[in-house]
């Protein structure tokens, strides 16, 4: 299972994508996030932001996946997504979340995603 499971729902607003992707007996973990499939769909139909996937990394049924969530009116957020996957569908999820930094504001001088810092893709 691939990062398109976020990029469809949450980037492309894919509501039909849940069904497919999310088993009906879904954890949910994230104290940002509803329980089950509905806490997902109302998630996406409150807050409109753009999703990015980067580095996914699977062992066994957990998949991790590195990502940024941008517009919407919020603060650009770096997440780590953690899922367990069952019979090819997304069971639990946990995530980890901060706030992405400008070139100014990083002590590495290295940007969190990708190759640019924020203040270079406006």
């Amino acid at each position: 299972m691939g990062p398109e499971w976020l990029s469809a729902v949450v980037g492309q607003e894919d509501l039909e994508a849940a069904d497919r992707f999310w088993s009906p007996d879904y954890i949910q973990h994230s104290a940002g996030i509803g329980p089950g499939r509905d806490g997902i769909l109302t998630l996406v139909h409150s807050v409109h932001r753009q999703y990015e996937s980067g580095l996914a990394v699977a062992e066994g049924d957990y998949v991790m996946v590195h990502g940024r969530f941008s517009g919407g009116g919020r603060p650009t957020r770096i997440v780590v997504d953690i899922l367990r996957v069952e019979a090819g569908r997304i069971a639990e999820h946990w995530d980890v979340m901060q706030d992405e930094v400008t070139r100014n504001d990083s002590k590495s001088g290295r940007p969190m995603f990708g190759s640019e810092f924020p203040e270079a893709r406006l």
